[in-house]
Protein backbone atom coordinates (compact mmCIF):
# COMPACT_ATOMS: atom_id res chain seq x y z
CA UNK A 1 0.00 0.00 0.00
CA UNK A 2 2.74 2.74 0.88
CA UNK A 3 4.46 1.51 -2.39
CA UNK A 4 1.60 2.58 -4.21
CA UNK A 5 0.94 5.89 -2.41
CA UNK A 6 4.51 6.85 -3.37
CA UNK A 7 4.23 5.90 -6.95
CA UNK A 8 7.22 8.22 -8.94
CA UNK A 9 4.56 8.27 -11.35
CA UNK A 10 0.86 8.67 -12.29
CA UNK A 11 -0.34 5.10 -11.99
CA UNK A 12 -1.54 5.36 -15.79
CA UNK A 13 1.36 5.93 -17.02
CA UNK A 14 3.23 3.52 -15.04
CA UNK A 15 0.68 0.64 -16.62
CA UNK A 16 0.85 2.01 -19.92
CA UNK A 17 4.64 2.19 -20.03
CA UNK A 18 4.64 -1.12 -18.31
CA UNK A 19 7.24 -0.37 -15.66
CA UNK A 20 4.78 -0.45 -12.39
CA UNK A 21 7.72 -3.53 -11.46
CA UNK A 22 10.25 -1.36 -11.68
CA UNK A 23 8.87 0.25 -8.07
CA UNK A 24 9.83 -1.21 -5.26
CA UNK A 25 8.23 -3.57 -3.50
CA UNK A 26 5.77 -4.20 -6.73
CA UNK A 27 6.23 -7.30 -7.85
CA UNK A 28 4.41 -9.20 -10.90
CA UNK A 29 1.58 -10.53 -9.07
CA UNK A 30 0.80 -6.95 -7.48
CA UNK A 31 1.20 -5.51 -10.41
CA UNK A 32 -1.07 -7.81 -12.23
CA UNK A 33 -3.98 -6.55 -9.32
CA UNK A 34 -3.55 -3.41 -10.05
CA UNK A 35 -3.68 -3.60 -13.32
CA UNK A 36 -6.82 -5.44 -12.77
CA UNK A 37 -8.05 -2.88 -10.80
CA UNK A 38 -7.89 -0.10 -12.63
CA UNK A 39 -8.92 -1.96 -15.86
CA UNK A 40 -12.23 -2.95 -14.17
CA UNK A 41 -12.77 -1.72 -10.61
CA UNK A 42 -12.00 -5.03 -8.85
CA UNK A 43 -10.01 -8.23 -8.98
CA UNK A 44 -11.73 -11.65 -9.31
CA UNK A 45 -9.03 -12.37 -5.81
CA UNK A 46 -10.52 -10.12 -4.19
CA UNK A 47 -13.95 -10.64 -4.89
CA UNK A 48 -13.43 -14.37 -3.43
CA UNK A 49 -12.13 -13.16 -0.44
CA UNK A 50 -14.48 -10.88 0.02
CA UNK A 51 -17.10 -13.22 -0.35
CA UNK A 52 -15.34 -15.77 1.29
CA UNK A 53 -15.44 -12.91 4.72
CA UNK A 54 -18.45 -12.77 6.80
CA UNK A 55 -19.72 -8.83 6.66
CA UNK A 56 -19.11 -9.65 10.44
CA UNK A 57 -15.16 -9.88 10.59
CA UNK A 58 -14.67 -6.76 8.61
CA UNK A 59 -16.60 -4.72 11.22
CA UNK A 60 -14.66 -6.30 14.00
CA UNK A 61 -11.68 -4.69 12.06
CA UNK A 62 -13.32 -1.29 12.99
CA UNK A 63 -12.09 -1.68 16.48
CA UNK A 64 -8.84 -0.11 17.14
CA UNK A 65 -5.55 -1.79 17.59
CA UNK A 66 -7.90 -4.94 16.94
CA UNK A 67 -6.07 -6.14 13.42
CA UNK A 68 -6.47 -9.31 11.48
CA UNK A 69 -4.12 -11.57 13.51
CA UNK A 70 -6.04 -10.95 16.03
CA UNK A 71 -9.87 -11.35 15.17
CA UNK A 72 -8.41 -14.77 13.13
CA UNK A 73 -7.62 -16.29 16.89
CA UNK A 74 -10.71 -14.79 18.60
CA UNK A 75 -12.57 -16.41 15.33
CA UNK A 76 -10.84 -19.80 16.20
CA UNK A 77 -11.10 -20.23 19.61
CA UNK A 78 -14.65 -18.63 19.99
CA UNK A 79 -16.31 -18.88 16.78
CA UNK A 80 -17.02 -14.68 17.02
CA UNK A 81 -18.04 -13.33 13.43
CA UNK A 82 -19.94 -10.35 14.60
CA UNK A 83 -19.33 -7.14 16.44
CA UNK A 84 -22.65 -8.35 18.93
CA UNK A 85 -20.78 -11.62 19.83
CA UNK A 86 -17.27 -9.85 20.39
CA UNK A 87 -19.02 -7.27 22.86
CA UNK A 88 -20.79 -10.30 24.32
CA UNK A 89 -17.29 -11.95 25.02
CA UNK A 90 -15.99 -8.84 26.09
CA UNK A 91 -18.38 -8.39 28.82
CA UNK A 92 -18.60 -11.97 29.85
CA UNK A 93 -14.42 -11.88 30.49
CA UNK A 94 -13.59 -14.13 27.70
CA UNK A 95 -11.52 -12.25 25.89
CA UNK A 96 -9.22 -11.56 28.37
CA UNK A 97 -8.85 -15.67 28.58
CA UNK A 98 -7.19 -15.94 25.51
CA UNK A 99 -3.95 -16.38 24.86
CA UNK A 100 -1.83 -13.25 24.35
CA UNK A 101 -4.91 -11.32 25.11
CA UNK A 102 -5.58 -10.25 29.02
CA UNK A 103 -7.40 -8.20 30.61
CA UNK A 104 -6.05 -4.49 29.56
CA UNK A 105 -6.44 -6.09 25.65
CA UNK A 106 -10.40 -6.88 26.13
CA UNK A 107 -10.76 -3.52 27.71
CA UNK A 108 -9.33 -1.75 24.88
CA UNK A 109 -11.57 -3.80 22.54
CA UNK A 110 -14.77 -2.83 24.71
CA UNK A 111 -13.45 0.60 24.92
CA UNK A 112 -12.98 0.47 21.32
CA UNK A 113 -16.63 -1.09 20.48
CA UNK A 114 -18.18 1.57 22.89
CA UNK A 115 -16.60 4.35 20.67
CA UNK A 116 -18.16 2.75 17.43
CA UNK A 117 -21.68 2.45 19.10
CA UNK A 118 -21.29 6.15 19.77
CA UNK A 119 -20.62 7.54 16.34
CA UNK A 120 -23.21 5.09 14.78
CA UNK A 121 -24.81 7.05 11.79
CA UNK A 122 -22.07 9.57 11.45
CA UNK A 123 -20.43 10.60 7.92
CA UNK A 124 -17.10 12.45 7.58
CA UNK A 125 -17.31 16.01 6.96
CA UNK A 126 -15.70 15.27 3.40
CA UNK A 127 -17.89 12.38 3.00
CA UNK A 128 -20.63 14.93 3.38
CA UNK A 129 -19.88 17.50 1.76
CA UNK A 130 -19.39 15.48 -1.67
CA UNK A 131 -22.65 14.61 -0.98
CA UNK A 132 -24.11 18.20 -0.53
CA UNK A 133 -22.70 19.34 -3.51
CA UNK A 134 -23.97 16.69 -5.56
CA UNK A 135 -27.81 16.78 -4.58
CA UNK A 136 -27.25 20.90 -4.63
CA UNK A 137 -26.49 20.66 -8.13
CA UNK A 138 -29.56 18.86 -9.21
CA UNK A 139 -31.71 21.17 -6.76
CA UNK A 140 -30.14 24.35 -8.09
CA UNK A 141 -32.36 24.59 -11.52
CA UNK A 142 -35.48 24.59 -9.45
CA UNK A 143 -34.79 27.09 -6.39
CA UNK A 144 -34.81 30.94 -6.14
CA UNK A 145 -32.91 30.37 -3.13
CA UNK A 146 -31.25 27.45 -2.07
CA UNK A 147 -28.76 26.84 0.49
CA UNK A 148 -27.37 23.39 2.76
CA UNK A 149 -28.18 23.87 6.64
CA UNK A 150 -27.43 21.21 9.67
CA UNK A 151 -24.12 20.67 11.15
CA UNK A 152 -22.47 20.32 7.90
CA UNK A 153 -22.90 24.46 7.51
CA UNK A 154 -22.23 24.78 11.31
CA UNK A 155 -18.55 23.00 10.58
CA UNK A 156 -19.08 20.01 12.52
CA UNK A 157 -16.18 17.20 12.43
CA UNK A 158 -18.62 14.75 12.18
CA UNK A 159 -22.54 14.88 10.54
CA UNK A 160 -25.41 12.54 10.98
CA UNK A 161 -27.51 13.94 8.31
CA UNK A 162 -28.02 16.87 5.57
CA UNK A 163 -30.77 19.29 5.50
CA UNK A 164 -31.74 21.37 2.65
CA UNK A 165 -33.26 24.56 2.38
CA UNK A 166 -34.78 25.87 -0.71
CA UNK A 167 -37.70 28.52 -1.80
CA UNK A 168 -40.10 28.61 -4.50
CA UNK A 169 -42.79 30.97 -5.31
CA UNK A 170 -45.16 28.02 -5.46
CA UNK A 171 -44.35 26.28 -2.07
CA UNK A 172 -46.57 26.79 -0.20
CA UNK A 173 -49.60 25.80 -2.79
CA UNK A 174 -47.20 22.75 -3.14
CA UNK A 175 -47.40 21.26 0.31
CA UNK A 176 -50.81 19.84 0.50
CA UNK A 177 -50.05 17.71 -2.45
CA UNK A 178 -46.77 16.40 -1.39
CA UNK A 179 -48.79 14.07 0.94
CA UNK A 180 -51.39 13.23 -2.11
CA UNK A 181 -48.98 12.98 -5.54
CA UNK A 182 -46.72 10.23 -5.99
CA UNK A 183 -43.28 11.83 -5.83
CA UNK A 184 -42.04 10.25 -8.68
CA UNK A 185 -44.43 10.86 -10.98
CA UNK A 186 -44.54 14.69 -10.21
CA UNK A 187 -42.37 15.82 -13.33
CA UNK A 188 -43.79 12.80 -15.45
CA UNK A 189 -45.96 14.78 -17.88
CA UNK A 190 -43.71 18.28 -17.51
CA UNK A 191 -46.43 20.16 -15.86
CA UNK A 192 -45.03 19.79 -12.39
CA UNK A 193 -44.59 23.29 -10.01
CA UNK A 194 -41.19 24.28 -9.31
CA UNK A 195 -41.87 22.82 -5.66
CA UNK A 196 -42.81 19.55 -6.71
CA UNK A 197 -39.68 19.58 -9.58
CA UNK A 198 -37.12 20.03 -6.11
CA UNK A 199 -38.85 17.46 -4.51
CA UNK A 200 -39.09 14.92 -7.69
CA UNK A 201 -35.17 15.62 -8.17
CA UNK A 202 -34.43 15.19 -4.68
CA UNK A 203 -35.93 12.17 -4.29
CA UNK A 204 -34.85 10.48 -7.69
CA UNK A 205 -31.54 11.47 -7.08
CA UNK A 206 -28.83 8.82 -7.72
CA UNK A 207 -27.37 8.87 -4.37
CA UNK A 208 -30.80 8.56 -2.23
CA UNK A 209 -30.39 4.89 -1.65
CA UNK A 210 -33.86 4.88 0.24
CA UNK A 211 -36.83 7.18 -0.05
CA UNK A 212 -38.27 7.93 3.88
CA UNK A 213 -40.99 10.22 2.68
CA UNK A 214 -41.31 12.68 -0.17
CA UNK A 215 -38.43 15.01 1.33
CA UNK A 216 -36.24 12.65 3.37
CA UNK A 217 -34.01 10.28 1.68
CA UNK A 218 -31.16 7.62 3.43
CA UNK A 219 -28.07 8.14 1.49
CA UNK A 220 -25.72 5.33 -0.58
CA UNK A 221 -23.22 6.60 2.10
CA UNK A 222 -25.52 6.32 5.25
CA UNK A 223 -26.81 9.63 6.35
CA UNK A 224 -30.53 10.98 6.06
CA UNK A 225 -30.59 13.47 3.89
CA UNK A 226 -33.80 16.38 4.37
CA UNK A 227 -35.60 18.47 2.16
CA UNK A 228 -36.76 21.59 3.47
CA UNK A 229 -39.24 23.73 0.80
CA UNK A 230 -40.18 26.94 1.76
CA UNK A 231 -41.72 30.30 0.72
CA UNK A 232 -39.42 32.91 -0.16
CA UNK A 233 -40.57 35.22 2.74
CA UNK A 234 -39.85 32.08 5.23
CA UNK A 235 -36.24 31.34 3.62
CA UNK A 236 -34.07 33.20 6.27
CA UNK A 237 -36.17 31.95 9.06
CA UNK A 238 -36.41 27.96 7.84
CA UNK A 239 -32.03 28.68 6.88
CA UNK A 240 -31.44 30.13 10.88
CA UNK A 241 -33.52 27.22 11.92
CA UNK A 242 -32.46 24.10 10.26
CA UNK A 243 -28.89 25.57 10.37
CA UNK A 244 -29.04 25.07 14.55
CA UNK A 245 -27.96 23.98 16.66
CA UNK A 246 -30.85 23.46 18.54
CA UNK A 247 -29.13 25.12 22.07
CA UNK A 248 -28.54 27.96 19.93
CA UNK A 249 -31.98 27.87 18.39
CA UNK A 250 -33.09 28.08 22.03
CA UNK A 251 -31.25 30.76 22.80
CA UNK A 252 -32.53 32.69 20.06
CA UNK A 253 -36.28 32.42 20.49
CA UNK A 254 -35.60 33.25 23.98
CA UNK A 255 -34.25 36.48 22.90
CA UNK A 256 -37.48 36.79 20.35
CA UNK A 257 -40.03 36.47 23.31
CA UNK A 258 -37.89 39.01 25.29
CA UNK A 259 -38.91 41.19 22.45
CA UNK A 260 -42.78 39.90 22.36
CA UNK A 261 -41.72 38.42 19.40
CA UNK A 262 -42.25 34.60 18.16
CA UNK A 263 -39.57 33.04 16.10
CA UNK A 264 -39.71 29.34 14.33
CA UNK A 265 -39.13 27.66 11.39
CA UNK A 266 -41.75 29.52 9.38
CA UNK A 267 -40.17 33.18 10.19
CA UNK A 268 -40.32 36.25 12.95
CA UNK A 269 -43.65 36.79 14.06
CA UNK A 270 -45.35 39.27 16.13
CA UNK A 271 -49.00 37.97 16.40
CA UNK A 272 -50.18 36.93 13.25
CA UNK A 273 -47.86 39.08 11.24
CA UNK A 274 -44.63 38.16 9.66
CA UNK A 275 -41.85 40.49 10.69
CA UNK A 276 -39.71 40.60 7.00
CA UNK A 277 -36.43 39.83 7.17
CA UNK A 278 -34.59 39.98 3.60
CA UNK A 279 -31.96 37.59 5.03
CA UNK A 280 -30.23 36.04 7.97
CA UNK A 281 -28.35 39.09 8.89
CA UNK A 282 -31.90 41.44 8.55
CA UNK A 283 -33.48 38.37 11.18
CA UNK A 284 -30.51 38.57 14.15
CA UNK A 285 -30.92 42.62 13.33
CA UNK A 286 -34.61 42.20 14.31
CA UNK A 287 -33.90 40.46 17.60
CA UNK A 288 -30.90 43.46 18.48
CA UNK A 289 -27.50 41.09 17.68
CA UNK A 290 -24.52 40.88 15.19
CA UNK A 291 -24.92 38.47 12.43
CA UNK A 292 -23.31 35.04 14.02
CA UNK A 293 -21.70 32.99 11.50
CA UNK A 294 -23.07 29.68 11.26
CA UNK A 295 -20.03 28.11 12.81
CA UNK A 296 -20.31 29.63 16.28
CA UNK A 297 -24.14 28.64 16.50
CA UNK A 298 -23.29 26.05 19.03
CA UNK A 299 -24.80 28.44 22.29
CA UNK A 300 -21.24 28.96 23.22
CA UNK A 301 -21.70 32.63 24.37
CA UNK A 302 -21.85 33.85 20.94
CA UNK A 303 -25.80 35.12 21.42
CA UNK A 304 -24.51 37.24 24.44
CA UNK A 305 -21.17 38.31 22.40
CA UNK A 306 -23.99 39.35 19.44
CA UNK A 307 -25.72 41.23 21.69
CA UNK A 308 -22.74 43.23 22.82
CA UNK A 309 -21.76 43.55 19.10
CA UNK A 310 -18.44 41.72 20.93
CA UNK A 311 -18.36 38.95 17.99
CA UNK A 312 -14.75 38.69 16.41
CA UNK A 313 -14.03 39.15 12.70
CA UNK A 314 -13.58 35.15 11.69
CA UNK A 315 -10.25 34.11 9.95
CA UNK A 316 -10.84 33.19 5.94
CA UNK A 317 -8.97 31.14 3.36
CA UNK A 318 -8.56 33.81 2.06
CA UNK A 319 -6.10 35.51 5.33
CA UNK A 320 -3.96 32.28 4.73
CA UNK A 321 -0.49 33.41 3.16
CA UNK A 322 1.16 30.09 3.47
CA UNK A 323 1.07 26.05 3.83
CA UNK A 324 2.88 24.79 6.73
CA UNK A 325 3.19 20.87 7.42
CA UNK A 326 3.46 19.28 3.98
CA UNK A 327 5.05 16.08 3.04
CA UNK A 328 6.80 15.10 0.58
CA UNK A 329 8.38 11.85 -1.29
CA UNK A 330 11.22 12.21 0.96
CA UNK A 331 9.78 10.19 3.62
CA UNK A 332 5.67 8.82 2.71
CA UNK A 333 4.34 11.59 0.51
CA UNK A 334 2.66 10.52 -2.69
CA UNK A 335 4.05 14.08 -4.74
CA UNK A 336 7.71 15.54 -5.00
CA UNK A 337 8.85 18.76 -3.38
CA UNK A 338 9.35 20.28 -6.53
CA UNK A 339 5.66 19.10 -7.48
CA UNK A 340 4.17 20.17 -3.57
CA UNK A 341 5.57 23.55 -3.73
CA UNK A 342 5.40 24.32 -7.77
CA UNK A 343 1.36 23.49 -6.57
CA UNK A 344 1.16 25.48 -3.52
CA UNK A 345 2.45 28.61 -5.22
CA UNK A 346 0.34 28.53 -8.63
CA UNK A 347 -2.40 28.22 -5.84
CA UNK A 348 -1.39 31.61 -4.97
CA UNK A 349 0.41 31.17 -1.67
CA UNK A 350 3.75 32.33 -0.32
CA UNK A 351 5.23 30.09 0.54
CA UNK A 352 5.11 26.17 2.03
CA UNK A 353 7.13 24.51 5.36
CA UNK A 354 7.99 21.51 4.48
CA UNK A 355 8.19 18.62 7.27
CA UNK A 356 8.57 15.57 6.24
CA UNK A 357 9.13 12.51 9.16
CA UNK A 358 11.97 12.21 10.91
CA UNK A 359 14.13 9.09 11.32
CA UNK A 360 12.26 7.22 14.32
CA UNK A 361 8.99 7.30 11.82
CA UNK A 362 11.03 4.69 9.93
CA UNK A 363 7.19 3.06 8.84
CA UNK A 364 6.31 6.71 7.38
CA UNK A 365 10.35 6.39 5.42
CA UNK A 366 11.66 9.18 7.91
CA UNK A 367 14.81 10.94 6.93
CA UNK A 368 18.48 9.99 7.47
CA UNK A 369 20.53 12.87 8.62
CA UNK A 370 21.86 12.32 5.11
CA UNK A 371 18.41 12.81 3.45
CA UNK A 372 17.72 16.01 5.56
CA UNK A 373 20.84 17.21 4.19
CA UNK A 374 20.17 16.28 0.53
CA UNK A 375 16.98 17.60 1.00
CA UNK A 376 18.09 21.23 2.54
CA UNK A 377 19.99 21.51 -1.20
CA UNK A 378 16.94 20.67 -3.41
CA UNK A 379 15.44 23.22 -1.12
CA UNK A 380 18.03 25.50 -1.77
CA UNK A 381 18.03 25.23 -5.22
CA UNK A 382 14.13 25.52 -5.34
CA UNK A 383 13.81 28.53 -3.14
CA UNK A 384 16.17 29.98 -5.92
CA UNK A 385 14.02 28.85 -9.08
CA UNK A 386 10.57 29.96 -7.59
CA UNK A 387 11.24 33.52 -5.46
CA UNK A 388 9.90 35.39 -4.27
CA UNK A 389 8.00 31.77 -2.78
CA UNK A 390 9.81 30.47 -0.38
CA UNK A 391 9.98 27.30 1.18
CA UNK A 392 10.91 26.35 5.03
CA UNK A 393 13.06 23.76 6.11
CA UNK A 394 11.28 21.85 8.30
CA UNK A 395 10.70 18.27 9.52
CA UNK A 396 7.77 16.65 11.19
CA UNK A 397 10.21 15.01 14.58
CA UNK A 398 8.47 12.63 16.67
CA UNK A 399 8.46 12.53 20.12
CA UNK A 400 9.90 9.77 21.81
CA UNK A 401 7.93 8.00 25.14
CA UNK A 402 10.08 9.84 27.35
CA UNK A 403 9.24 13.46 25.73
CA UNK A 404 12.70 14.44 23.37
CA UNK A 405 12.74 14.37 20.28
CA UNK A 406 14.00 12.71 17.26
CA UNK A 407 17.30 13.76 16.06
CA UNK A 408 20.34 15.48 18.09
CA UNK A 409 19.89 19.16 18.94
CA UNK A 410 22.44 20.59 16.75
CA UNK A 411 20.27 18.88 13.78
CA UNK A 412 17.33 20.50 15.22
CA UNK A 413 18.39 24.19 15.95
CA UNK A 414 18.78 24.33 12.45
CA UNK A 415 16.00 23.45 10.79
CA UNK A 416 13.41 26.78 10.19
CA UNK A 417 10.42 25.21 12.14
CA UNK A 418 10.19 22.01 14.03
CA UNK A 419 6.43 20.13 14.35
CA UNK A 420 6.61 17.62 16.95
CA UNK A 421 3.94 14.87 17.08
CA UNK A 422 3.59 11.58 18.83
CA UNK A 423 2.91 8.65 16.12
CA UNK A 424 3.19 5.67 18.75
CA UNK A 425 2.88 4.39 22.29
CA UNK A 426 -0.43 6.00 22.92
CA UNK A 427 -1.15 3.81 25.77
CA UNK A 428 1.06 5.53 28.40
CA UNK A 429 -1.98 7.07 30.51
CA UNK A 430 -3.36 10.26 31.03
CA UNK A 431 -0.46 11.71 33.64
CA UNK A 432 2.66 10.46 31.61
CA UNK A 433 1.48 10.80 28.21
CA UNK A 434 0.52 14.73 29.27
CA UNK A 435 4.37 14.84 30.68
CA UNK A 436 5.09 13.63 27.45
CA UNK A 437 3.99 16.42 25.18
CA UNK A 438 4.21 19.16 27.46
CA UNK A 439 8.08 17.87 27.79
CA UNK A 440 8.07 18.24 23.99
CA UNK A 441 7.17 21.16 23.81
CA UNK A 442 9.59 22.66 26.27
CA UNK A 443 12.07 21.60 23.76
CA UNK A 444 13.97 24.81 22.31
CA UNK A 445 13.38 23.42 18.96
CA UNK A 446 9.40 23.31 18.75
CA UNK A 447 7.68 25.31 16.90
CA UNK A 448 4.44 23.81 16.18
CA UNK A 449 2.41 20.48 17.95
CA UNK A 450 1.20 18.35 15.27
CA UNK A 451 -2.56 16.76 15.62
CA UNK A 452 -1.90 17.63 19.62
CA UNK A 453 -4.43 14.50 20.73
CA UNK A 454 -3.89 11.86 18.11
CA UNK A 455 -7.43 10.97 17.41
CA UNK A 456 -9.01 9.67 13.94
CA UNK A 457 -12.54 10.84 13.89
CA UNK A 458 -14.86 7.37 13.62
CA UNK A 459 -12.17 5.47 13.83
CA UNK A 460 -10.25 6.49 17.48
CA UNK A 461 -10.39 8.77 20.11
CA UNK A 462 -7.53 10.56 21.04
CA UNK A 463 -5.33 9.15 23.19
CA UNK A 464 -5.65 9.92 26.82
CA UNK A 465 -4.34 13.58 27.79
CA UNK A 466 -5.06 16.54 29.71
CA UNK A 467 -5.14 19.50 26.93
CA UNK A 468 -5.34 22.24 29.46
CA UNK A 469 -1.49 21.52 30.85
CA UNK A 470 -0.28 21.21 27.18
CA UNK A 471 -2.29 24.58 26.18
CA UNK A 472 -0.79 26.66 29.09
CA UNK A 473 2.87 24.68 28.59
CA UNK A 474 2.54 26.00 24.67
CA UNK A 475 1.31 29.06 26.22
CA UNK A 476 4.51 29.44 28.50
CA UNK A 477 7.16 28.35 25.84
CA UNK A 478 5.42 30.18 22.76
CA UNK A 479 4.85 26.98 21.09
CA UNK A 480 1.80 27.24 18.05
CA UNK A 481 -0.93 24.22 18.35
CA UNK A 482 -2.18 22.78 15.18
CA UNK A 483 -5.62 22.56 13.97
CA UNK A 484 -5.01 19.48 11.60
CA UNK A 485 -6.65 20.46 8.50
CA UNK A 486 -7.20 16.08 7.29
CA UNK A 487 -10.88 15.48 7.16
CA UNK A 488 -10.22 12.39 9.70
CA UNK A 489 -8.22 14.40 12.17
CA UNK A 490 -9.59 18.09 12.27
CA UNK A 491 -7.29 18.25 15.90
CA UNK A 492 -7.34 20.15 17.82
CA UNK A 493 -10.71 19.77 19.20
CA UNK A 494 -12.60 23.42 18.14
CA UNK A 495 -13.38 23.48 21.93
CA UNK A 496 -9.86 23.62 22.75
CA UNK A 497 -9.43 25.95 20.09
CA UNK A 498 -11.12 28.92 21.69
CA UNK A 499 -9.27 27.79 25.07
CA UNK A 500 -5.56 28.21 23.44
CA UNK A 501 -7.17 31.32 22.00
CA UNK A 502 -7.90 32.67 25.09
CA UNK A 503 -4.72 32.03 26.29
CA UNK A 504 -2.66 33.89 23.66
CA UNK A 505 -1.31 30.27 21.71
CA UNK A 506 -0.52 30.91 18.24
CA UNK A 507 -2.77 28.33 15.98
CA UNK A 508 -1.10 26.71 12.88
CA UNK A 509 -3.71 25.33 10.43
CA UNK A 510 -2.30 22.96 8.56
CA UNK A 511 -2.99 20.65 5.63
CA UNK A 512 -0.64 17.71 6.44
CA UNK A 513 -0.81 17.12 2.94
CA UNK A 514 0.88 14.27 1.47
CA UNK A 515 -0.10 14.55 -1.98
CA UNK A 516 -0.94 17.94 -3.90
CA UNK A 517 -4.38 16.38 -3.76
CA UNK A 518 -4.37 16.72 0.42
CA UNK A 519 -4.22 20.57 -0.12
CA UNK A 520 -7.60 20.87 -1.25
CA UNK A 521 -8.24 20.09 2.79
CA UNK A 522 -7.48 23.59 4.34
CA UNK A 523 -11.09 24.63 4.05
CA UNK A 524 -12.53 21.83 6.92
CA UNK A 525 -9.20 23.02 9.09
CA UNK A 526 -10.48 26.73 8.60
CA UNK A 527 -14.11 25.40 9.74
CA UNK A 528 -12.46 24.19 12.94
CA UNK A 529 -10.58 27.63 13.28
CA UNK A 530 -13.94 29.43 13.14
CA UNK A 531 -15.71 27.69 15.24
CA UNK A 532 -12.85 28.11 17.61
CA UNK A 533 -13.45 31.95 17.17
CA UNK A 534 -10.22 32.66 15.43
CA UNK A 535 -9.10 35.88 13.91
CA UNK A 536 -6.38 35.96 11.26
CA UNK A 537 -3.80 37.30 13.74
CA UNK A 538 -4.74 34.08 15.61
CA UNK A 539 -2.97 32.12 13.02
CA UNK A 540 0.46 31.71 12.57
CA UNK A 541 0.14 30.70 8.74
CA UNK A 542 -1.92 33.80 8.04
CA UNK A 543 1.62 35.82 8.87
CA UNK A 544 3.41 36.91 5.73
CA UNK A 545 6.35 35.32 4.34
CA UNK A 546 8.67 38.00 6.09
CA UNK A 547 6.76 38.58 8.92
CA UNK A 548 6.82 34.26 9.99
CA UNK A 549 10.27 34.12 9.26
CA UNK A 550 10.73 36.25 12.10
CA UNK A 551 8.48 33.94 13.93
CA UNK A 552 10.57 31.17 13.64
CA UNK A 553 13.64 32.99 14.33
CA UNK A 554 12.37 34.13 17.62
CA UNK A 555 10.90 30.90 18.39
CA UNK A 556 14.11 28.62 17.92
Amino acid sequence: MRALKTLPAPLNELLAAGTLTEVKGIGDSVAELVAEFADTGTAQAYEKLRAATPEGLLNMLRVPNLGPRKINAIRQALGIETLNALEQAGRAGQLAALKGFGTKTQASILKGIEYIRAHEGHCRVDTAHQSAQSLLAALRPHAQQLAVAGPLRRARETVQQLDFVISTSDAEAATAAFATRAYRLLVADGSASDAEAATAAFATHPSVAEVLAPSAGRLSSGLRANLHVVPSAAFPAALHYYTGSEEHRAALCAKAAERGLVLDERGLWRGDERVECADEAALFAALGLAYIPPELRENQGEVEAAAADALPALVTTADIRGLLHLHSTYSDGADSLKAMASTVRDRGFDYMGIADHSQTAAYAGGLSVTEVQRQWEEIDRLNEALAPFRIFKGIESDIRGDGSLDYDDDLLAQFDFVVVSVHSQFNLGRDAMTARIVRAIEHPAATIVGHPTGRLLLDRAGYAIEVEPIIEAAARCGVALEINAHPARLDLDWRHVKKARDRGVQIAVNTDAHSVAGLDHLGYGIGIARKGWLRAPDILNALSREAIAVWFQSET
